[in-house]
């Protein structure tokens, strides 16, 4: 089974941007689809953005025209670009991956801050 370690996180203030990094130990190509979510205190873990095997990409209407995901299958690595960051941006990011038996992995998460 894959396992995913994230990094990139940090603080930020608003308006600012970070990006995200999520690697992956084994192949990508073994994965169908791959996505970002993000848990603020208090509050449920939301989908961001996801990422399928051909390329195709999904957003959270929050984000959309502000974050990028994408992935590179060479470095074994997701990513997610972050611009124009506001404040209600601040949460635990995770990225996980979902392989070709249907298992979902998650990674530990790393922490976003966006300062106003």
């Amino acid at each position: 089974q894959v396992q995913l370690v994230e990094s990139g996180g940090g603080l930020v203030q608003a308006g600012g941007s970070l990006r995200l990094s999520c690697a992956a130990s084994g192949s990508m190509f073994a994965i169908r689809a791959m996505a970002w979510y993000r848990q603020a205190p208090g509050k449920q873990r939301e989908m961001v953005a996801t990422i399928a095997s051909g390329g195709t990409t999904n957003y959270a209407d929050s984000v959309k025209g502000r974050f990028t995901i994408s992935r590179d299958n060479a470095k074994n690595t997701l990513y997610l670009q972050m611009n124009s960051l506001k404040p209600e941006d601040t949460a635990v990011y995770y990225c996980n991956a979902l392989d070709r038996d249907y298992a979902l992995t998650w990674g530990q998460g790393t922490q976003v801050t966006v300062s106003s």
